[in-house]
């Protein structure tokens, strides 16, 4: 298994821009895109469902002394909620330019075994969110003239076939086309729209979810030997914000070594 490397320092890459990430209470990858926002000259709103746990996670980020750090509770199910999570935003910063959806939900069920609400809480929590959002960002790129930047958290799972991942890998295929679609629309108001397609990240969620022997076996898959770091991942999200891809929309780039 090969080490992970040392995480790269910031490069300026969204000087002055105020990001918002979702779902980014914890280790995932969501918090670790709201550092590297920060790392790389933002200002953030981080939002997620869990306030306790979302708090922590702000006092955190807040420690490293870079931009400014702002939470709001946010159930990414409910469009009032999300409604209001924009509009704080832009009431507390003055502007919004980066929209990083990163909410998602899965678990390990076979088609078979698969109630109907195991199937619409992930395709609501995953899919719908990201929905809502984009819509919600949308129509505030659509009131200003400095557009602005979407991207979204699918997985390659929106191609590759996992057991027990159906309800899971249905909602990041959406994710995909939801990303391509909404692309098109937004160019008009200045937007671009793309989204990050991760294998497998080592994060703490990630293990309460999924068995030990298949985090393994799927690491081990991996050409590189391991999981990304969520950091690795947050990288791509930064790279898609920034100004180094303004002519790079409607696309999702996958973030894994693709078994080689």
């Amino acid at each position: 298994m090969s080490v992970p490397p040392a995480e790269t320092p910031g490069h300026g890459l969204l000087d002055g821009r105020v990001v918002v990430v979702t779902a980014a209470a914890g280790t995932g990858i969501g918090s670790a895109t709201a550092r590297r926002a920060l790392l790389e000259g933002a200002d953030v709103m981080i939002s997620d469902v869990h306030a306790r746990r979302l708090e922590a996670t702000r006092s955190e980020l807040a420690a490293l002394g870079l931009g400014r750090v702002e939470a709001h509770t946010c159930d990414v199910t409910s469009t009032s909620d999300v409604d209001a999570l924009i509009s704080e935003t832009v009431a507390v910063f003055g502007r919004l330019d980066v929209l990083v959806n990163n909410a998602g939900l899965g678990g390990e069920t076979p088609v078979i075994d698969m109630t109907d609400e195991q199937w619409s809480r992930v395709l609501d929590v995953t899919l719908n969110s990201t929905f809502r959002c984009t819509r919600a960002a949308l129509e505030y790129f659509r009131r200003v003239p400095h557009g602005g930047v979407i991207v979204n958290n699918a997985s390659v799972l929106g191609w590759r076939a996992q057991r027990g991942q159906a309800h899971y890998a249905a909602a990041k295929a959406g994710v995909m086309a939801l990303t391509r679609c909404s692309a098109v629309e937004a160019a008009e108001y200045g937007v671009r729209i793309n989204a990050v397609a991760p294998s497998i990240a080592n994060h703490a969620f990630l293990a309460k979810v999924t068995s030990e022997d298949l985090l393994a076996r799927l690491a081990s898959d991996e050409a590189f030997g391991r999981a990304a770091e969520p950091w690795e991942i947050a990288t791509t999200i930064a790279f898609l914000a920034s100004d180094y891809s303004t002519y790079l929309t409607g696309e999702v780039v996958s973030v894994s070594s693709q078994r080689a």
